[in-house]
């Protein structure tokens, strides 16, 4: 499985974690300088500042465990602690006992490198031997007083756009759960197409043609969507939204693009609403849409949106409202670095962890929340930080734009996902 390298220091301290919050003060503790921890490259907040008891370092449990997807439980009969998480797609279940240096993982004994603690209602759990049980990679840098964590694989549902330039890599659809073919839009006067120097039906190569594109992917059990482009720039989008007539034409358009090439579902890529304009109109306006385009669709047809960040300058999206009535969301956490800005040249972790937040906040379930991956923006070493941020918030999973990226720079992208991600 590979790894970011996180440091060939040893971690020369037993690391432990705090069951039910802040650990306590248990004999001398040396808080200077501070001690930061880092998930997949991303710092986690603590409600207590991280802690070094005796050459033992101590951080808020709740906050690492839910991270990394364990459920905890604590018996406080027996004082043991129940650990379940997933390992390469296989649940693990570890048993831990307070003042017990041995382990039960799976129902086998293993030696801990310390025994878990309890002081003043705490319980401190040895995270070296503890996250070694579920894949998670630990390391110290003492330079920096930085604990590093990389969380293992994970399944999830793992979605890539499909362009026209995205021929050479078609074999990677079968990695993903379902894939959004980008050969749609309603144009700069209102009209829904197929046809177009931008988005269009690709040309058949030979007996491979976009019908059979479609049915290959349905018959492999990945879901085929077509997405529909369109933009607001000069109020466009607006204007069909706005016209009961061109709704419905759009709409007919949608419908039967869907039907007659065989289509598992619809991604509409509406951008631009409520930059300029409106914003509680603007949402109406496409909520009204969807809800439309939604009841005109056949039962067993699923409806996506990709919506830009709430923490971006366009406003016109009410995820709560579009989340009630789409299958899933995808929010576009992308495009924060100026203008001009070259080809990879990572999105600010923090700014896509806010968009995560916010669009939880706004009440969309993470269950139907997928994390949009621009792969132009990103390395084979920052791509795992995205998807550690997927994984953190147990999202539904992750969206690529898009397919034709993975090899273009030849730079492990792909080597990069696979170790972090797997398809569920």
């Amino acid at each position: 499985m590979l790894h970011k390298q996180i440091g060939k220091t040893a971690v020369a301290a037993v690391l432990a974690l705090s069951l039910l919050g802040t650990a306590p003060h248990v004999g001398q503790v040396y808080a200077e300088p501070a001690i930061s921890v880092k998930l997949d490259d991303v710092t986690l907040t603590f409600d207590a500042a991280p802690r070094v008891d005796k050459g033992v370092t101590y951080v808020p449990f709740r906050t690492v465990g839910e991270a990394l997807g364990i459920q905890i439980t604590w018996n406080s009969k027996t004082q043991t602690v129940k650990a379940i998480g997933s390992v390469k797609g296989q649940s693990t279940e570890v048993l831990l006992q307070v003042g017990s240096t041995t382990a039960t993982v799976n129902g086998k004994q293993v030696k801990l490198a310390a025994p878990p603690v309890q002081r003043e209602g705490r319980v401190l759990i040895p995270l070296s031997s503890f996250s070694s049980q579920f894949g998670v990679d630990v390391g110290w840098n003492q330079a920096t007083r930085t604990v590093s964590l990389v969380s293992p694989q994970r399944e999830m549902h793992l979605r890539a756009f499909y362009a026209l330039q995205s021929f050479q890599e078609r074999d990677l659809v079968a990695s993903m759960n379902s894939v959004a073919f980008g050969w749609s839009r309603i144009d700069r006067e209102g009209q829904f197409t197929l046809q177009g120097d931008e988005y269009r039906l690709p040309a058949a190569a030979g007996d491979v043609t976009p019908q059979s594109m479609v049915a290959d992917a349905a018959d492999q059990k990945i879901k085929p969507y077509l997405m529909v482009y369109a933009l607001d720039g000069n109020g466009e989008l607006t204007k069909v939204l706005s016209d009961s007539s061109l709704r419905q034409k759009s709409i007919e358009g949608i419908t039967a693009a869907v039907t007659e090439n065989g289509f598992g579902g619809v991604v509409l890529d509406f951008e631009g609403l409520g930059f300029k304009l409106d914003v509680v109109n603007q949402q109406k306006l496409l909520n009204d849409y969807v809800k439309q385009l939604k009841a005109a669709l056949p039962h067993d047809v699923a409806l996506s949106l990709a919506v830009p960040p709430l923490n971006s300058a366009y406003k016109g999206y009410d995820y709560k409202t579009l989340a009630s009535i789409a299958d899933d969301l995808i929010v576009m956490a992308y495009q924060y670095n100026p203008v001009g800005t070259k080809s990879q040249v990572p999105e600010p972790n923090s700014l896509v962890d806010q968009a995560i937040q916010l669009a939880l906040q706004a009440g969309v379930p993470k269950q139907k929340l997928l994390l949009g991956i621009s792969l132009s923006s990103e390395t084979a070493i920052s791509v795992d930080d995205k998807l550690g941020l997927a994984k953190r918030y147990d999202l539904k999973g992750a969206a690529f734009w898009r397919l034709g990226l993975f090899r273009l720079y030849n730079n492990g992208m792909e080597a990069a996902v696979n170790a972090s991600v797997v398809k569920e």
